[in-house]
Order: C-alpha cells, then structure tokens, then sequence
C-alpha cells in the first residue's frame, strides 16, 4: 500500500488588507485595487450600502470594528479629493490603531489621482484624513501615490504590516473621532 502526502497548506496566507475610500467619489480605484491586487491580498472593505448610515453612531463603529477591522493585517487609505471630511473613514483608521479592536493594524496611505496633491512632492495636511496625517508624522504610517506597480504595493503593505508590530509606540490615536462629515 503506498500513501499520498500532500504539503499544500490549506491555509489562506496572504495579508488581510481593509480598504478605506470615499464610497462616492473613489469607489473605481477601490474596484481597481481589488481587481489589480485581489490575487495577492485578501482585501476587505464595507460596500456602498452594506451599513445602514441611518443606524446609531455606536453601532455603526462596532460593526466597522468587529465585522471588518478585527483580522485585518493592514489598513489601506484611499485618499482622494474629499476622503478627509468622512467620518467613517476616521473611524476606520482609529479602529486599525486601536489595540482593543483584536491588534494593531498597520496603516498605509495611498493619495489617488483623484487629489489634488497626485504626484506631487508635498502634501496639504489639511485634505488628507487628520487621523492619517497624525500617524505619517508620528512614523507609524506611510504615504504615496496611487500605483498599479504590484510590487511596490506588495513592499509598502509589508512595510506597514512590520510596524504594527516594531513601531507600536509611534501609533497616535489620541485625536477624538469625527462626529460629522465635514464637507457637504
């Protein structure tokens, strides 16, 4: 009787990626980084929808929290023209920097060509998402143009997965949480 071994892992092993993004105005390159990197990432994100806005404030963090967030390895910013007024957006980055939530997640800005800072060698603070910008400054978190260069994202997402453990004490989450959007 001869026997089979198999060695495969039947373990999915590839980083878990939420995807931050302003449902209304970037859900193409949210579509497009699922398509580009779906193979390589398990990305997770809320659908347009998918949360009824019209639920308690509370509750609507708890889901985005326990439903999304919780395994996530990364956290990935879609930052395009009006990203920073979102509130949800806020809440999503705070819950990937809140320890309570399951584990840190590591954090990763991606400005889209959507923004008017695309490709440039500065960024305006003040139209990128506060909470994002607190955690560039501290050293927790990184951020660059929007790419289809698998590779660079593939290094980017690990160099935020290994700060979620090697720069825990740079993450600033001290900021409190959008109440509102902040643009109409």
């Amino acid at each position: 009787m001869s026997w089979e071994f198999s060695f495969e892992s039947k373990t999915d092993t590839r980083q878990k990626v939420f995807i931050s993004y302003y449902h209304k105005d970037d859900q193409r390159y949210r579509d497009r980084f699922e398509k580009l990197f779906g193979p390589v990432f398990i990305t997770k994100s809320v659908e347009p929808c998918e949360i009824d806005t019209d639920d308690s404030t509370d509750y609507i963090k708890q889901l985005i929290q326990q439903n999304y967030i919780t395994d996530t390895s990364v956290v990935v910013v879609l930052v395009g023209a009006k990203t920073y007024c979102r509130k949800h957006v806020d809440w999503e980055i705070s819950a990937a920097l809140n320890k309570k939530v399951g584990r840190y997640s590591g954090l990763l800005g991606l400005c889209l060509p959507t923004h008017p800072d695309y490709k440039k060698t500065k960024y305006q603070a003040n139209i990128v998402p506060p909470r994002l910008v607190a955690n560039i400054k501290s050293g927790y978190a990184e951020f660059y143009d929007w790419t289809a260069d698998e590779s660079k994202i593939k290094d980017w997402i690990e160099e935020a997965f290994r700060a979620r453990i090697g720069k825990t004490d740079k993450i600033d989450d001290s900021m409190l949480l959008l109440e509102h959007n902040r643009c109409k």
